[in-house]
């Protein structure tokens, strides 16, 4: 059977999806796919179950199971949230604003996707990733040890785990918290609805676990360190106050939305 009578089989789904799980499924190039080539029976076995997970709302990265992010190449499954690019957009900020960064840390990591993309830009720097999830931080500790980069992988309360000597020495802290209020989530996506609720709602306003991030970040950060956190669109007053000890600004994505504050220790 060709790839490609397959692929037009299948016209219930986004055609750019049917030729992603395609890809998936043989381990071929996509232009292969679409030119054509032969699929053995394991491999039209293997596309049709790619299709039945898709078709039940199931993240397509995670029927992927693996999705890039700036400089690395990360496992991703039902255990953390898919890094969007709009969050690869914060690791572009970061490094733009903070030059040689000696000490790092990423708060509600995930899959580690920032921790691991600013490891890979600054190899000198001493990175930690932290996690309330146990399964969430194991995950990041796999994509570690992928892309052969030393992180330190911590599970605990935000800052709680963190060694106290880290105190006053941070050169950039980096968080992508939970930030949607408990009512929002109706309106999510089926597959959205897919990923760790703990990682997509921080509760009633949904600027809980923000507040709290804000509430310690000074004591962490060094004189002149930097804070960035992704933010929610529609809470971008009430970010940018539980930073108001800090010089806080915010930053638009890509697409011109309010998605990030970013601020800065004074250097008193």
């Amino acid at each position: 059977m060709r790839s490609t009578d397959l692929v037009t089989s299948v016209d219930d789904l986004p055609h750019h999806e049917v030729v992603r799980l395609m890809v998936a499924a043989t381990g071929h190039h996509r232009t292969d796919v679409l030119v054509g080539i032969d699929v053995t029976p394991e491999q039209v076995a293997r596309f049709g179950g790619y299709v039945e997970r898709r078709r039940a709302n199931e993240p397509l990265q995670y029927i992927e199971g693996s999705v890039p992010f700036g400089p690395v190449d990360l496992v991703v499954d039902h255990r953390v949230l898919v890094p969007r690019p709009e969050t690869e957009y914060l690791f572009e900020l970061a490094v733009a604003r903070v030059e040689s960064p000696s000490v790092i840390v990423d708060l509600c990591t995930g899959s580690g996707n920032l921790a691991l993309a600013l490891a890979s830009v600054h190899p000198d720097a001493s990175v930690y990733a932290v996690d309330l999830s146990g399964d969430a931080a194991a995950v990041a500790l796999e994509n570690a040890r992928r892309n052969g980069l030393d992180v330190v992988v911590l599970t605990g309360d935000l800052y709680e785990p963190l060694p106290e000597h880290l105190l006053g020495s941070v050169d950039l802290l980096v968080a992508n918290p939970p930030y949607l209020a408990a009512d929002e989530v109706a309106n999510l996506p089926p597959d959205v609805l897919a990923e760790p609720r703990g990682a997509l709602v921080a509760g009633e306003r949904g600027d809980e676990v923000l507040e709290r991030i804000a509430a310690d970040v000074h004591r962490w950060l060094q004189p002149g360190g930097v804070v960035i956190c992704e933010i929610s669109e529609y809470a971008v007053e009430r970010s940018l106050a539980h930073f108001e000890n800090l010089d806080a600004v915010v930053e638009k994505d890509l697409t011109g939305t309010e998605r990030f504050v970013v601020g800065c220790r004074r250097v008193e």
